[in-house]
């Protein structure tokens, strides 16, 4: 007789970031150093994946309502780790789509403008650029990426006007890494009455945010970075306050407060974040997800930081006795990402010859792009250090 319950393998929280690298098989393989582009699954979340697939293979939907509930408790882990409420979380596909879920959903009106950096990755800026066939005036501010939190929220600030309703910046420069200053960026939309929108994508998971503190208005990131999930499964946070500032993209049959109720057709929608996912969820994706973050979910956001600049430090110091170069930054203007200029090889030729060494790294706009996790450690940043000078 086939089983009604389906279990899902159990993931226990980690009670300090040392215990992660136990769960990163990629460890063993690879010095891994590519977590601002994709990062590798720990083993806890490919098994509940596997075991998703196996159940579907099995049993067919015969365990939904369970899935469901898993969609859920996702949300739930979401609105905890930015300490929003489960209702002002989407759980969207990936960045972009979170992105646009705010470009188009706005009710935009003839002569407003929008203001995003021209640095910004193409997810952050093609949505607000496309806004121009509406009749929407897109300001791109020219700002490098390697400009320092005053300078560029000074630009920032040039650029708005009575006319502007959307500042839209990433948290973390996805090429210098800087860390861009929040607190700020809301007082200087909120000032003009505008609202602040955030690609936290470069940060979100190892670096602490409380919206409740941090009064951004919108957010979105992916999961497949920073808190080690599959891709496919991403947060889109809308402050409840300004939840009916979007009109909804796209609604479908789980965009409805009666969702599963098919015969009755009313487009009443529900009154939280999740009327923007329309359809059905990218369950085995959401599953990976969730592991992954239950599993980060022990370790304290502020421990994490700590951590992850201790190791950032690390990476810094191999790199520049190695011969490269990278920025001085203050603190406050940290992440996970280290830029390094290359004076011998070309950045892209460079990370293919250390990924042959088994160093995966990545090269972004001229630069050596290395990105540690919380896993990595001292060894690692000598194995890389020894092969960036053995070119």
């Amino acid at each position: 007789m086939p089983s009604e319950e389906f279990q899902l393998p159990a993931v226990a929280p980690l009670e300090s970031p040392d215990q992660l690298r136990r769960q990163m098989a990629v460890s063993s393989r690879r010095v891994y150093l590519d977590h601002a582009a994709v990062a590798p699954l720990p083993r806890c979340s490919a098994r509940s994946i596997v075991a998703w697939a196996e159940d579907l293979c099995a049993d067919g939907s015969a365990h939904w309502s369970q899935w469901r509930r898993r969609v859920e408790q996702t949300r739930s882990l979401l609105a905890k780790l930015i300490s929003a409420s489960p209702d002002e979380v989407a759980i969207i596909r990936n960045t972009t789509e979170g992105v646009a879920l705010v470009a188009e959903g706005w009710r935009w009106q003839p002569g407003d403008s929008v203001v995003v950096p021209q640095c910004e990755f193409p997810a952050n800026l093609y949505p607000w650029l496309n806004l121009r066939e509406r009749g929407v005036c897109v300001r791109t501010v020219e700002v490098t990426s390697d400009a320092d939190n005053e300078e560029f929220c000074r630009a920032i600030e040039r650029s708005c006007d009575e006319s502007t309703r959307i500042i839209a910046c990433s948290w973390v420069d996805y090429s210098s890494g800087r860390r861009r200053d929040l607190s700020r960026l809301c007082e200087i939309a909120h000032s003009r009455g505008a609202r602040l929108f955030v690609d936290a994508i470069q940060g979100l998971g190892v670096l602490p945010l409380d919206v409740a503190d941090v009064p951004v208005d919108f957010l979105a990131a992916d999961g497949h970075k920073w808190l080690l999930g599959p891709e496919g499964a991403g947060v889109c946070f809308v402050r409840s306050e300004r939840l009916n500032d979007l009109r909804v993209i796209g609604p479908g049959w789980n965009s409805v407060r009666h969702a599963g109720d098919f015969a009755n057709k009313d487009l009443d929608l529900k009154p939280s974040a999740s009327r923007c996912e329309a359809g059905t969820s990218n369950i085995s994706a959401i599953v990976g997800l969730h592991a992954s973050l239950v599993l980060l979910s022990g370790i304290a956001r502020a421990a994490a930081e700590r951590r992850l600049l201790e190791i950032r430090a690390w990476f810094a110091e191999a790199g520049c006795r190695s011969g490269l170069r990278t920025a001085v930054m203050p603190d406050a203007e940290l992440s996970g990402i280290i830029a390094f200029d290359s004076p011998r090889l070309e950045a892209r030729q460079l990370a293919r010859e250390l990924r042959r060494c088994g160093v995966i790294v990545s090269a972004r706009d001229g630069r050596l792009r290395v990105s540690p996790h919380l896993y990595n450690n001292l060894d690692d940043a000598a194995q890389f250090g020894e092969a960036v000078q053995s070119f």
